[in-house]
């Protein structure tokens, strides 16, 4: 469903020059699967998977969607996505219902499509409470529902997570999560990106850690843990980041002050 191979994204810097945010990335998530991106601010989660929306252009590499290449083919790839991070950029003067109305007629949705879509969503998100509620009165737990309706609205068969439970408190992360894990069940492809361990803990399969652009293991937790011999999965985290910035400053001289 997803397949990334050898992507690459790099950026030029006044003090260091061209800076790798992603260095020779390469996973592959299949349907039914919650693929986890685990990583400190500044990992290059969140450009990995903008490339992956389309966003972004990578600098090399190759990312596709069901199938279809993010650069050659970026419209085919939005039909068959959903993205939601934690800045929900609800707009103020909609109601629920006219958001997530408005973007299911933005993927061309019949009318007749989109008004079951929209009583199933808000049956199921347990959104009819508020779905007359302007977007500048919603609580944050009713904007991060309103969020993912607005991702999901067109039934996307992947579905992308950015942090989407930063600065959240615990009730709101709680029913986000369980509203990931049920997408989930429904068969969906998804990636969950945090810095959150317990939420890996919790939801992914399988995991990719990665740090300073570059993916340090993958795969399933108990095995990264006996592969590493690490007991749980904060010891396996900073022991892979310890050893790999080691060796960077083992090899480069310059990396620890260019890293303050």
């Amino acid at each position: 469903m997803i397949s990334v191979q050898q992507l690459t994204k790099g950026f030029d810097d006044l003090r260091r020059g061209w800076v790798a945010a992603l260095d020779h990335v390469s996973f592959e998530v299949r349907p039914g699967e919650i693929f986890g991106l685990l990583g400190p601010n500044g990992a290059g989660k969140t450009t990995c998977l903008r490339i992956l929306s389309t966003v972004l252009r990578p600098s090399s590499g190759t990312a596709t969607v069901s199938g279809f290449d993010v650069v050659t083919h970026p419209t085919e790839v939005r039909k068959r996505i959903g993205f939601m991070s934690n800045n929900t950029g609800i707009y103020d003067r909609m109601t629920a219902w006219e958001m997530a109305e408005y973007y299911g007629r933005l993927y061309g949705l019949p009318e007749d499509v989109l008004q079951l879509r929209l009583e199933q969503l808000f049956d199921t998100l347990q959104m009819n409470d508020f779905r007359d509620t302007l977007g500048a009165k919603m609580s944050t737990g009713m904007k991060q529902k309103a969020s993912i309706a607005r991702a999901i609205v067109h039934d996307p068969p992947v579905i992308i997570f950015d942090e989407p439970t930063c600065g959240l408190d615990v009730l709101v992360a709680r029913k986000v999560l369980a509203i990931v894990q049920s997408l989930k069940d429904q068969g969906k492809c998804i990636i969950f990106s945090t810095h959150i361990m317990r939420e890996v803990e919790k939801l992914c399969d399988r995991i990719a850690i990665i740090h300073r652009g570059t993916i340090l293991a993958m795969g399933a937790l108990p095995e990264l843990q006996e592969q590493y011999r690490q007991p749980d999965t904060e010891e396996l985290f900073f022991d892979l980041i310890e050893r790999h910035d080691a060796q960077m400053r083992s090899t480069m001289p310059e990396f620890h002050l260019a890293s303050l």
